[in-house]
């Protein structure tokens, strides 16, 4: 086989593979839109620029939320990295597998290979598997899912809230050097790094850009709202929104 037979070969079998992960959300859609067995509680996505500061907001807010609940309200939590130990979990999977799925677009070639050594299954099975998740979690409600595609995964749930934070990029690299012991160069490399893997992966499995600000309830820059203000103001809106009030 010549190299471009074989490079149109590799081009079918990549776009049968992301039909095949959209065919599987699509599915997932129609049956959480017709199957749901009562009504869905309260849940708040959160997308974000890499050092926005989302984990401390989200943590935040989660308190917030909760004293403004009062006393036999429910908890929320938080759902981060979690997002995919959550969904190994509930799909009967090794918990390690988590380490072998970074929040980035996968090459079909990685996939097949990973599936042949018997190293994870392909991105075409987990991607599905953590966005079901995902949905089940914003079903059950009072919780808070930050990353991997959950304000796509739960754009069309009315009792999902969603909220994309960015910021500068010395701000962002600054606050990562604080937070993870880097130099600025490392942090700057990381910050790059984090952004670039979040792009594609959501590019990747679901056909859309993470800084369509036509996803969101509401955006906020960190650089002028600090994480405090930013998660009240995200609880106000977030609660009005869930009693059926424009937010």
């Amino acid at each position: 086989m010549n190299l471009n037979k074989c490079a149109m070969t590799m081009e079918t079998t990549v776009e049968k593979s992301r039909s095949f992960v959209a065919s599987q959300l699509g599915e997932l859609k129609e049956r959480r839109m017709h199957l749901r067995p009562r009504r869905a509680g309260p849940a708040v996505t959160i997308s974000h620029q890499t050092g926005a500061g989302a984990r401390e907001i989200a943590e935040r807010l989660a308190r917030r939320l909760e004293e403004a609940a009062g006393e036999g309200g429910r908890a929320w939590t938080v759902f981060d990295r979690q997002l995919v130990e959550k969904a190994l979990e509930e799909h009967h999977l090794p918990a390690a597998l988590a380490k072998r799925m970074p929040e980035d677009g996968r090459a079909y070639v990685d996939d097949v290979m990973d599936e042949l050594f018997g190293l994870r299954p392909p991105s075409w099975v987990l991607v599905p598997q953590v966005a079901e998740t995902i949905a089940r979690l914003a079903e059950v409600g009072c919780v808070i899912l930050i990353g991997r595609g959950a304000a796509v995964v739960t754009s069309q749930m009315p009792n999902v809230f969603h909220v994309r934070l960015i910021a500068s990029l010395a701000k962002r690299v600054e606050r990562v050097q604080r937070l993870h012991g880097m130099t600025a160069r490392e942090a700057a490399r990381f910050v790059a790094k984090e952004d670039r893997g979040r792009q594609r992966y959501v590019k990747t499995n679901f056909h859309t850009r993470l800084d369509d600000d036509l996803l969101y309830h509401l955006v906020i820059n960190t650089d002028r709202i600090p994480c405090a203000e930013a998660a009240e103001l995200i609880a106000h809106a977030a609660r009005r929104c869930f009693a059926g009030e424009p937010p």
